[in-house]
Parts: C-alpha cells; structure tokens; sequence
C-alpha cells in the first residue's frame, strides 16, 4: 500500500461583527475572518494538506477568491469537492491532524463538535481526525487577536 502525507497551512485576519467559523460549525465571538468565502481556517488548511499529498496544488487554484461562485461559500462544500477528489485518485483519507492559533474564544468547548462536523463532511471516523487549540501567549498577531492561523497534515492511503 502507498501512503501520502500532505500538510496545509491558512490563515485569516479577523475583524469585528463578522460570524467566526472554524471547523465546520459556527463559534461564538465578537470577530470573524475577513475572507471570500465563509472563511474556515480549519477547512482551507485541511484542504491544502489533502490537495498536497497528492501533488495537486492549492485550495486557491481550484476555487480561486476571484470567481464569484465561491463568495460566502460553505467551507465544507469545498472540503467534500476535495475528498471526492481524493477518492478519484485512488485514495482515502487516513487520518488528519489540524491545530489551530488564535488568542480567544477558548475553543475547547467546540473541539469535539468540530470533529464530529469534520469527520462526517470527510465521511472518515471522527477517531481519524484530531483537531486541537493553542493560543501565542498574546505575542504575534494570533496573539493580538488580529488573526488566526492553522496548521494541517493528513496521511492518504491508497485504495487502488
């Protein structure tokens, strides 16, 4: 069996009186992030990590912030576009790991809901999907609550 591993990396500025969504749900704060779509960090690094292992390229060259279809558009739209790619390839998502940086809201309360919300849109057991929380101890711009940044890797497995 051949194995891909891909990583993702997003991130967004935030801004107030803008709905925050992270993971797949709706979080509750005062800043959202300025984006063309619904603009979930979590999901469009997931989906860079996915679109990396298999050496395709970026959440943008697929559903660039400049066609109009993609404005306000669900994240997990895309992210089931881009498992289905997966697929088409002859894969399956083994796993994902996503952690995300941002100062506040203290997102432990939604981490399983994430997850939960992740692994059905990947049609994966939640157990394969890991999603943590950190903040920058108030240094950098994570930390200033000007934005949010997320790392994500996954491993592919070949299904063909």
């Amino acid at each position: 069996m051949h194995f891909r591993i891909g990583h993702g990396f997003d991130v967004h500025q935030l801004e107030a009186g803008l709905p925050l969504f992270l993971g797949g749900i709706k979080i509750e704060h005062d800043k959202g992030c300025v984006a063309h779509s619904d603009g979930d960090v979590v999901i469009h690094a997931i989906c860079d990590a996915l679109l990396g292992a298999l050496a395709l390229g970026d959440i943008g060259k697929f559903f660039p912030d400049s066609d109009e279809r993609y404005r306000g558009i669900d994240s997990k739209i895309l992210l089931a576009r881009v498992v289905e790619m997966v697929v088409e390839k002859g894969y399956e998502v083994s796993n994902v790991d996503a952690t995300i940086s941002m100062q506040r809201p203290k997102l432990r309360p939604y981490i399983d809901l994430m997850r939960e919300k992740l692994s059905e849109v990947m049609k994966i057991p939640v157990e394969r999907v890991s999603v943590k929380a950190t903040t920058t101890e108030h240094m950098g711009f994570e930390g200033e609550e000007k934005g949010v940044s997320v790392t994500a890797v996954c491993i592919l497995g070949q299904t063909k």
